[in-house]
């Protein structure tokens, strides 16, 4: 016997989010309904799972976007099942690797200039003498990140 489609208030109590939010999410193109005769909402049951992925890939700090992105490649854009959340995992876990990194590097980088703020240090990758990065609408975090990218 098929499962009956659920109202956006059930998928937003059973997945522990509020309805704004799935609203949001179908606005983003990250989850669909269909409208029944009275035009309301109405979600397949497999949408829970759904949500919960998007819910468990924001709580990594995979943006929304990203999501959207690996959500996409699965086919008929289906929910993902475990050899899916497997290889979106896997995904995930070098991007995550890879800010993991970048922000290591940020880090580092700022060491120097935590103590004092002057930002004035010749070895500071902050540095910006006489501005000169503000005619091309730039700022000095710019050179942070050139030298990030370089390592």
């Amino acid at each position: 016997m098929p499962h009956s489609p659920l109202s956006v208030g059930q998928v937003a109590k059973r997945c522990g989010v509020k309805v704004s939010t799935l609203h949001f999410y179908e606005q983003k193109e990250l989850i669909h309904s269909v409208r029944n005769g009275g035009n309301q909402r109405r979600y397949k049951p497999e949408t829970l799972r759904r949500v919960s992925v998007i819910k468990a890939a924001q709580r990594l700090g995979i943006t929304l976007d990203e999501i959207k992105q690996a959500l996409a490649g699965l086919p008929d854009n289906r929910t993902p099942n475990p050899a899916d959340w497997a290889g979106l995992s896997t995904q995930w876990h070098q991007l995550l690797n890879d800010r993991i990194r970048r922000l290591e590097n940020l880090r580092d980088s700022l060491s120097n200039c935590i103590g004092c703020g002057c930002l004035s240090f010749t070895k500071c990758p902050l540095y910006n003498k006489d501005d000169y990065l503000a005619d091309g609408g730039n700022s000095g975090a710019v050179l942070l990140e050139r030298k990030n990218n370089q390592t």
